[in-house]
């Protein structure tokens, strides 16, 4: 299993305030857009991303961090076996993510996903 991607996800009721400053100003990309969450970067190498969110999909919070890997079966019971508990999935969701929910040891909540 290796990290594929990072991104930071910042709670707000005004996601359209983040599109001055970072895609007018910074000049990020809209990569994706759900209504709930927008997702600002580049698809360069340095993948750099930060999403600004109303709500973490599914009825779920907004996750502190949201981590891409290529192997979530194996995330997961590294998780499990390292005694962190699952906060929410492993589900499948339907924009083509599947997921889970973990805190950190700082009480951050992670998601961490791979792509369908």
């Amino acid at each position: 299993m290796r990290v594929k991607r990072i991104v930071a996800n910042i709670d707000t009721r005004n996601i359209s305030a983040a599109r001055r400053f970072y895609h007018d100003v910074l000049g990020l990309d809209l990569l994706m857009d759900h209504g709930w969450i927008a997702t600002y970067g580049s698809d360069e190498k340095a993948r750099a991303q930060v999403s600004f969110a109303s709500e973490g999909g599914s009825g779920t919070p907004v996750p502190d961090l949201s981590i891409e890997v290529d192997d979530l079966d194996t995330a997961l019971q590294r998780m499990k076996d390292a005694g962190f508990q699952i906060e929410y999935g492993p589900a499948e969701e339907p924009w083509g993510v599947r997921r889970f929910y973990v805190r950190d040891p700082f009480g951050k909540l992670v998601n961490i996903l791979t792509h369908m």
